[in-house]
């Protein structure tokens, strides 16, 4: 099932819908992709339309020009008041990536710097080419890592956080799938390969089952093994007895494609 592209004239950001798979592309080369008012705007606009939209199972979040993203954009947050920050906008985008009830992939050809590593960590797979750097940059220009934390923390090891919030010093694709803030970190050459591998194996999911796995990774677990064992067999359960999961069961016994597979 394939829905037109929404893109017009002027626009920073392009979405594109093709076999239930929505990109989401950043095209700001002149800034670096940066987090520009009107970048911003529109990603977030592109984000609520495609999980509003039924025919989308897996969003990537993509990029034009050398740089994914190179963070706020300085030019606008210079001589601005805290009211005024593009950071008191941010927030929204990182939250509806991280509870997006779709999966959503992030693919980069280049560097991510500041909030453009906050975009990264926020997305459930991310891939990157090798030659692709990141930078925790904030401390640098006297400003704190603060709005990316929530996304950025969860992902990477402890002493890494530390290190490179606190020196903002580079580091390589290499090191960032080490630290987890990247799934795989591949050659440039391989990159659309990897991401549409990663795509694919999310199109095998139930949709229904793909949302639910998600909010489950994110749930807090409660004190006691007793109520996170009752909560999680009621949960499990409930998928086995609904209908994608016996559909997936039928389809499992008849050894055939699931139907949320065929429509996709």
């Amino acid at each position: 099932m394939t829905s037109p592209a929404t893109s017009t004239a002027g626009e920073l950001v392009h979405l594109d819908v093709a076999d239930a798979v929505a990109t989401i592309c950043l095209d700001s080369p002149a800034n670096r992709n940066a987090l520009s008012a009107q970048l911003r705007r529109e990603l977030l606009g592109h984000l609520d339309t495609a999980l509003a939209d039924d025919a989308v199972r897996v969003i990537v979040l993509a990029h034009t020009g050398r740089v994914f993203c190179a963070g706020m954009d300085l030019k606008e947050s210079r001589g601005a008041g805290a009211q005024s920050q593009g950071v008191n906008e941010f927030p929204a985008i990182l939250e509806r990536i991280w509870t997006s009830p779709k999966p959503v992939v992030a693919r980069l050809a280049g560097p991510a710097r500041a909030g453009g590593v906050g975009l990264v960590a926020a997305c459930d797979i991310a891939v990157a080419a090798q030659e692709a750097t990141f930078a925790f940059s904030e401390v640098r220009i006297g400003v704190v890592p603060a709005v990316i934390s929530v996304t950025v923390l969860p992902r990477l090891l402890p002493r890494a956080a530390h290190e490179l919030f606190l020196t903002g010093e580079t580091f390589d694709a290499a090191r960032a799938a080490a630290i987890g803030l990247l799934n795989a970190a591949v050659p440039a050459a391989d990159l659309d390969a990897e991401v549409a591998r990663y795509v694919e194996a999310l199109r095998l999911g139930g949709p229904v089952a793909l949302a639910a796995t998600k909010e489950l990774l994110r749930r807090e677990r409660p004190s006691s093994m007793a109520e996170d064992f009752a909560q999680m067999q009621e949960l499990s359960a409930g998928f086995f007895a609904g209908a994608e999961g016996q559909e997936g069961i039928r389809a499992f016994a008849e050894k055939r494609s699931p139907s949320w597979t065929v429509s996709a």
